[in-house]
């Protein structure tokens, strides 16, 4: 079912769908051509009604080892067509947008994503997970913010979002500083993940069938959920109110409101929803 570069998009049961990234050989990093599949894949399942979970992993012995620095050599020779700075600083400020776009798509998309972290999860790998909903990893996972140690500050996600994750400033700014690596305990400890589980094979049992359970409820109920929690991460909570108020007005009025009350008072079997 895949047809996007060095990505694996496949659907297990019903409703839920399962985004490999591919590019095993390199533990994952990110090339040019992955960076626009991201972007494009989760537009895709936004917008497809088949699909109300995604559970996020990566193929081979790591999640994501970060960027392709191999592939950045492509935008040097881009940078090197020019010798204006000003139009050197517009070729970098599109791509970085770009890249920028492929990560928040994920946080964009409305169906509730689930990171399934095993081995390594570097630099941009940090920047993904950040952007998903939930995340699971298994013991031998380990989670690195890079970039200083390549001369660079991240620029794709993981300063905005990590802080918010974790809840601390503190601890943030210490991985963001000094590039010393996470394992799994800590990250369970602190927050960034939500479970730990021993091996890749526990890991995706657990995020495919958690990713199950979420697909079989109101699709209308989960997406206006994961709007709200996005909508008030940077506003008051009176924004928010006023946020799920509104949409409430119509979604209260939905048949699968009527039908999830109804197989709740009756306790009979569930309630099935129509596609969204």
């Amino acid at each position: 079912m895949s047809t996007f570069a060095n990505l694996q998009v496949n659907s297990p049961s019903p409703f839920v769908y399962h985004v490999e990234l591919d590019n095993p050989k390199k533990s994952n990093a990110i090339n040019s051509d992955m960076w626009k599949a991201i972007g494009e894949c989760f537009a895709h399942l936004h917008g497809n009604p088949d699909c109300r979970s995604i559970v996020l992993s990566g193929s081979g012995k790591n999640f994501c080892a970060g960027i392709d620095l191999m592939s950045m050599m492509s935008l040097g020779q881009e940078l090197s067509q020019h010798e204006d700075v000003g139009r050197k600083g517009r070729v970098m400020e599109q791509k970085i947008r770009q890249y920028q776009d492929a990560i928040s798509s994920i946080e964009h998309c409305v169906k509730p994503v689930i990171a399934a972290i095993h081995g390594a999860c570097v630099g941009a790998g940090v920047d993904m997970i950040t952007a998903t909903d939930m995340r699971y990893c298994s013991s031998d996972a380990w989670m690195q913010v890079k970039e200083v140690e390549i001369g660079m500050a991240a620029d794709v996600g993981t300063l905005q979002r990590l802080p918010k994750v974790v809840g601390s400033q503190s601890l943030a700014r210490e991985l963001c500083f000094t590039g010393r690596r996470m394992d799994s305990e800590e990250a369970l400890k602190c927050g960034l993940v939500n479970r730990v589980v021993k091996t890749k094979e526990e890991l995706l049992t657990l995020a495919l069938e958690t990713a199950k359970q979420i697909a079989s409820l109101s699709p209308v109920a989960v997406q206006n959920t994961k709007k709200s929690i996005i909508y008030s991460l940077n506003r008051s909570n009176q924004e928010g109110l006023d946020h799920i108020r509104e949409i409430n007005c119509l979604s209260l009025q939905s048949e699968d409101f009527l039908k999830a009350v109804m197989a709740a008072a009756t306790k009979g079997e569930p309630a099935e929803f129509a596609k969204l």
